[in-house]
């Protein structure tokens, strides 16, 4: 990967080696299907109005898998009901901005090629991205990073570095990704400075 940098024209742009934009691409499809498994295809794209005027209430109760509970937290840790009232208003709502994020993430590596790119090529592929696309990313790859956290077991740095450690080479091999991910992100957000 090149880092993302600047245009003199505006927006910004990495370049990314196929084999890196197919991994972003199936860990943001992913989680794109874990949203959609808790709210249904159709939740997770709302009529604005109905949700605004609470004619579709969301789930109320707490998803019961891990990575959707760090996802879609309880507002309220200390009351339940205040919670749950929250959630059947909010969740189908967030639900679906994660998934317009996701998605957009997912074109944005369309554009760049990666549909017309077969396995044997290593080609770069250059991934451009205008304000809209930026904060697209940021959000999606703090999704990507959180569930893989969840699925880690990572709470602390402390915990990653102990997980480089680790004797399975499909943990050690996923703390990579978390990492690499997370370079990603910061490389995005000191091309905004």
């Amino acid at each position: 990967m090149k880092p993302f940098k600047k245009r003199r024209r505006g927006g910004l742009c990495a370049t990314f080696e196929p084999g890196e934009a197919r991994v972003i691409a199936s860990l943001t499809g992913q989680v794109v299907e874990l949203l959609r498994d808790r709210n249904g295809e159709l939740a997770s794209d709302p009529d604005p109005l109905a949700g605004e005027l609470g004619f579709s209430g969301g789930p109320s109760l707490p998803p019961d898998d891990p990575v959707l509970q760090r996802l879609l937290p309880d507002a309220y840790r200390d009351d339940t009901d205040e919670s749950a009232e929250f959630r059947r208003f909010t969740e189908r709502s967030l639900t679906s901005s994660k998934v317009a994020n996701a998605e957009a993430v997912l074109e944005s590596l369309r554009d760049a090629g990666l549909d017309e790119v077969d396995d044997d090529s290593d080609e770069p592929l250059e991934v451009e991205l205008d304000p809209e696309g930026v904060q697209a990313w940021l959000r999606t790859l703090t999704d990507v990073r959180l569930s893989l956290a969840v699925r880690l077991g990572i709470e602390a740095d402390e915990d990653a570095m102990l997980l480089h450690q680790s004797e399975d080479e499909a943990v050690a091999a996923m703390t990579e990704l978390y990492d690499w991910l997370g370079y990603v992100q910061e490389t995005l957000v000191t091309a905004l400075a």
